[in-house]
């Protein structure tokens, strides 16, 4: 009996790095259902639309225009392109191994979920990479969730990419093209209100690659803060101690800072008590430092000392100051 027909969809935006290598993965599945690929071409400032334009050369493969270059935007325009019932989502720099789809598509069937996923497995190609890498898999950098640090399968509020039925998707109106980060969770949140279930699968292992340069890490996890934001004040029945805990660090640092250039001036003994926030937060960086389990070079994890706080206070700050949505 053949495997049911798939339709993997993939924002794509900058990404000659490595979409040729996430396609050819994808080509490549040990799987005997029908299969299609649809890539939502974003404005990309390098040679992604040429790829894609070679990858076209396989009947598979399809291309669709999304002049915003937003993430939700695309995934909308490659579903609604979908001619089959099961979605695989993608990114256009994640890697699979060979059974990823007939894996996902097994849990799905077997579950009866709404959507399954798994691992957001981040490897790193370089020191810096390799840094940030061992930080989103550890619960010093991103706390608890199965997704980044593993777990055992079963329900879940939300999963890395995802495997989803097609009906899902339309019962709950697509993705909110108002959300530019967050989408991912926020749709996921939607399918569990209308009594759709989510399922994590630790099997089920994706590659991703790290952000290249500390300025960009920054951006990244500012943007997350932003996002997480918009979705407590969409939803504040979802707010937790795990996506507070960044912004509440901001703050008692700054508090703790501008206590101990007040006890500078005014030469008043209880304000160096501010020195306690910045000591309690180093003290946890040093922990992580040498707790933190993965096997990288020493340069990688010295870097952990401004990777850390780089990922903690970006997003922090991101989430205090928050967004506007579209």
């Amino acid at each position: 009996m053949s495997e049911p027909a798939v339709s993997v969809i993939i924002p794509v935006l900058n990404e000659e790095r490595f979409l040729t290598q996430s396609v050819q993965a994808i080509l490549n599945q040990d799987y005997s259902g029908q299969l299609e690929i649809i890539l939502a071409l974003g404005p990309s400032k390098d040679q992604t639309n040429k790829i894609a334009q070679e990858l076209e050369k396989d009947p598979r493969v399809k291309l669709v225009d999304n002049p915003s270059g937003r993430t939700a935007s695309a995934l909308n325009s490659a579903i609604k392109k979908s001619n089959f019932e099961i979605i695989v989502r993608l990114d256009g720099h994640a890697l699979v191994d060979k059974n990823y789809i007939k894996n996902a598509v097994s849990t799905l069937l077997a579950t009866d979920a709404d959507n399954v996923g798994g691992l957001m497995q981040a490897q790193g190609t370089n020191t810096f990479e390799k840094s940030v890498a061992a930080a989103m898999t550890s619960k010093f950098g991103v706390g608890n969730a199965p997704f980044h640090v593993g777990g055992k399968a079963g329900e879940a509020d939300t999963v890395y990419l995802g495997t989803f039925k097609k009906s899902a998707l339309i019962r709950v109106g697509y993705f909110d093209e108002s959300f530019i980060r967050a989408q991912d969770w926020e749709m996921n949140y939607r399918i569990r209100k209308t009594g759709g279930k989510i399922w994590f699968n630790p099997d089920l292992v994706v590659t991703y690659r790290p952000r290249k340069n500390l300025f960009e890490l920054a951006k990244q996890y500012f943007q997350y803060g932003q996002w997480r934001k918009q979705v407590t004040k969409t939803y504040p029945e979802t707010v937790s101690l795990r996506y507070l805990a960044p912004p509440i660090t901001v703050s008692g640092l700054i508090i703790g800072l501008v206590m101990i250039l007040l006890s500078n001036i005014l030469d008043t003994w209880w304000l160096q008590l501010g020195w306690i926030a910045p000591a309690l937060y180093f003290s946890v960086i040093l922990l992580a430092l040498f707790s933190i389990g993965a096997k990288i070079s020493l340069l990688s994890r010295l870097l952990l000392l401004v990777v850390l706080p780089t990922m903690h206070l970006s997003w922090g700050v991101g989430f205090l100051k928050g967004s506007k949505r579209l």
